[in-house]
């Protein structure tokens, strides 16, 4: 994929802190703030699926009947695993 080049203004003691761990991991500045931004988007793409599924579990919360079937399901398959 293409790259594009994007200045961000960054304060001394990050830029420090990068330029100490880009030395310490032997990769480029550019790349360890790549990988950042790609950890940092996928954080909060997996607190948006949270928060939606905590939200989904409020507004039709399981039943009794959900967690005795969880309950049977289990019973069955887990002794038959061979960890």
């Amino acid at each position: 994929m293409a790259k594009k080049v994007i200045q961000v203004p960054v304060d001394e003691e990050l830029l420090k802190k990068l330029d100490s761990l880009s030395k310490k991991q032997r990769r480029a500045r550019s790349e360890v703030i790549r990988q950042a931004c790609s950890r940092f988007l996928q954080q909060v793409e997996d607190e948006e699926l949270d928060r939606l599924y905590r939200e989904g579990y409020k507004r039709t919360p399981e039943g009794a009947e959900s967690g005795e079937m969880q309950v049977a399901v289990s019973g069955e398959v887990l002794p038959r695993e061979s960890w």
